[in-house]
């Protein structure tokens, strides 16, 4: 018998995907009421929601009790289980090993764990479109659809999947949750279009994101960089504080380690703030050699990037608009 596939989100952005992969578990929870195996139905649940949160919605309180006894009770040992890293836009693909338990300190704040053994990575580029749709539901837990379940273990198992059509499993998705399922989507589109360009293009786009932040800068010609693809400033010429220096790797699917953040920081002036761009993400060492450096340095992954464009897109100009159409969209509230 084919085993089911459940999507566990690590939390918002995929935060937690290094944890559950290190410590082999998934893990959810809102709110902590304790232990899920005091309530005997989802209506003791809802109640107890109800009274720790009396102003959430009706649509908010079914909806995180369906999902908690849902994990407590329908997730079986032996199923297969996914999670998304958005900043390296990875799926992790394992298995169930055992059952739930409650477990406040092991995976915070998702008290309610289960244990998994991690087996595969796939990235989200080699899904169909039908596909990535399906899995882009803002519900923190959901049964993936047989179809979208059957074309990823066909790419596991190096097959050419028929691409999937079934809709997701959206029970307890009330309108907000839709509301903000869409925009997180079209954020994903967004990220798949940059994503596409070039590596040059990507340089330019990050220049005219700081352009847009009020900079002028200055971009270094394709070919050897010496570790410096775009100079910011106040002036453009990098004689007038703060001076900005920019790395920028578009490596998709590789994440940025320790060795090559000390490389860049090896170069740099006292005075230097630094801006390190890796589409691919980084490592956790990646991110402490960052923490320890001597001067201020952010690392950049995807989200970021494309968070920063889209909160800055109506001063960028013509050039970087150019490299990513966008259009403003009103949502109801």
């Amino acid at each position: 018998m084919t085993k089911q596939m459940w999507m566990v989100r690590a939390g918002r952005g995929g935060r937690q995907a290094d944890e559950f992969l290190e410590k082999g578990l998934v893990g959810i929870g809102w709110e902590s009421r304790g232990d899920l195996r005091q309530f005997p139905d989802k209506a003791a649940l809802v109640e107890a929601y109800r009274e720790g949160f009396p102003d959430w919605s009706d649509g908010r309180l079914q909806g995180a009790a369906s999902q908690l006894i849902r994990f407590r009770d329908e997730l079986s040992v032996g199923d297969r289980v996914l999670t998304y890293d958005s900043s390296r836009r990875i799926y992790h693909l394992g298995t169930l090993t055992g059952d739930y338990a409650y477990d406040p300190d092991v995976l915070p704040p998702c008290e309610n764990v289960r244990p998994v053994k991690w087996e595969a990575e796939l990235d989200r580029d080699r899904l169909s479109l039908s596909a990535r749709n399906s899995l882009g539901s803002t519900l923190t837990l959901f049964r993936v659809p047989d179809a979208v379940r059957d074309e990823l273990e066909a790419l596991v198992a190096g097959q050419t999947p028929w691409p999937s059509a079934e809709p997701t499993d959206d029970e307890g998705e009330d309108e907000s949750a839709l509301l903000r399922r869409y925009r997180e989507e079209a954020v994903e589109i967004v990220k798949d279009r940059v994503s596409r360009l070039g590596a040059y293009e990507m340089q330019s786009l990050v220049a005219g994101l700081l352009r847009a932040m009020g900079y002028k800068t200055r971009e270094s010609a394709p070919g050897p960089d010496r570790g410096v693809d775009v100079i910011a400033s106040p002036d453009g010429f990098g004689f007038e504080s703060p001076r900005i220096v920019v790395e920028v790797k578009h490596r998709p699917h590789t994440a940025m380690g320790a060795q090559e953040i000390r490389s860049f920081l090896g170069g740099r002036h006292g005075e230097d703030k630094g801006l390190y761009v890796s589409t691919g993400g980084f490592s956790r060492e990646a991110r402490y050699e960052a923490d320890r450096a001597k001067i201020p340095l952010m690392l950049m992954d995807l989200d970021g990037l494309v968070t920063a464009l889209m909160e800055h897109y109506d001063h960028t100009d013509s050039e970087t608009r150019a490299l990513v159409p966008m259009t403003r969209v009103y949502w109801p509230t």
